[in-house]
């Protein structure tokens, strides 16, 4: 399946990419871009209301907009957690006052948001939260008290929305609730940076201590947090799937060029390899078309993300093949204060290595489309 792009879709791609060449700077501070793309409009294009400050654009419009981003010298953004998740589950689920709290700033790129869901005994099994949120006597805050680990963006972000158990001696998915926490409270929230084998740190490990979250900013009702986080995860994997592979498709350049640069083209293996990455790349492209265009059923995220996931580590394992010894950090590369400098293959190697775990790990992915999808007896709970 292919999208079928009018002339309409395409006079937008053209101000897009009108727009991003304009503006769009790599070396752009992260929040002071947000503000840009937020004053411009282009934050909420998915949202089906424009009544936020931002506007409505169709599904091919969406596509255009996330494959010309992706081509564009823009830099990573910092408030996609809001646009994509957050802002989808209010629409959904929120009552008017919190989406008239909580959408403008997202659009206007004014609030960054990150998402407390992980935590470290628990890993991708929600269900298995501790994080507690105790209402104050006074009933109108919850004081919040756990750890959740993983958290992108957390050392940025304004506000977390949280998954935290508010029925006390609850088990699995009873008794949880969708908070909205802010996270300018540095007596009571901890923000710790964990350092990966990129040397970057990405992502952070996040203590709760009393935190305060106001009982008005629980989304979807006391109790209800289970059905809510469900939903959210399914606006998880959309339009940005199709923007990712824009991106895989360069590395993939990368990877065939390193291979022609090192004479490792010339081994049938490797070459072989190269063609079949090619070939998945294009079958993960028509998988998300097939999805967006609705003709998916409920396990297709979870088979987005084993497609994508095990496709990118593969990836980075074949990046260092072909360049074999000259792949590697040496001692001239090491120093106390900057342990090593990777370049783009090296750190694509390492970072992959992620790849099958966050976002939901490939074992939790497959136990969603046995389940949901085929129908297969439940895995037993502890």
């Amino acid at each position: 399946m292919e999208f079928g792009f009018t002339e309409a879709d395409r006079a937008f791609r053209r101000e897009a990419r009108a727009w991003l060449a304009a503006h769009a700077d790599a070396g752009q501070d992260r929040r002071t871009w947000e503000r840009t793309l937020g004053k411009a409009g282009w934050i909420g294009l998915g949202w089906p209301e424009d009544g936020w400050g931002n506007r409505v654009a169709t599904l091919t419009q969406q596509v255009a907009w996330a494959e010309e981003y992706a081509r564009s010298p823009a830099p990573p953004r910092s408030g996609h957690i809001g646009e994509n998740l957050l802002a989808p589950t209010l629409i959904a689920h929120g009552t008017e006052e919190q989406k008239a709290r909580f959408l403008p700033p997202v659009a206007a790129g004014e609030e960054l948001w990150c998402q407390g869901y992980s935590e470290p005994d628990a890993g991708s099994d929600l269900a298995g939260v501790r994080t507690a949120a105790v209402r104050e006597p006074g009933g109108t805050h919850y004081r919040v008290t756990g750890r959740k680990i993983w958290t992108s963006l957390a050392h940025e972000a304004d506000w977390c929305f949280v998954l935290a158990r508010t029925e006390p001696g609850s088990r699995r998915h009873h008794g949880l609730s969708f908070l909205l926490v802010p996270m300018d409270q540095p007596d009571r929230i901890e923000v710790r940076p964990i350092r990966q084998m990129t040397g970057t740190s990405d992502f952070n490990e996040v203590l709760f201590d009393g935190a305060r979250a106001r009982v008005e900013h629980v989304v979807g009702g006391e109790g209800r947090g289970w059905r809510v986080a469900m939903s959210l995860l399914g606006f998880e994997r959309g339009v940005s799937t199709l923007a990712q592979q824009i991106g895989f498709a360069e590395e993939l350049g990368q990877v065939v060029r390193a291979a022609l640069d090192s004479g490792t083209v010339s081994d049938p293996v490797l070459r072989d390899r190269l063609v079949g990455q090619w070939a998945e790349l294009r079958t993960m492209r028509w998988n998300a078309l097939r999805t967006l265009g609705g003709s998916a059923d409920a396990g297709a995220p979870s088979v987005a993300k084993l497609l994508w996931s095990g496709w990118h580590q593969r990836l980075g394992e074949l990046a260092m093949q072909v360049r074999g010894a000259a792949a590697g950090v040496g001692p001239a590369d090491w120093s106390p204060s900057a342990p090593y400098e990777l370049d783009a293959l090296q750190h694509l190697f390492l970072f992959s290595r992620a790849d099958t775990v966050y976002g939901g790990s490939d074992q939790i992915q497959r136990t969603i489309i046995a389940e949901r999808a085929l129908g297969l007896p439940r895995e037993p709970k502890g």
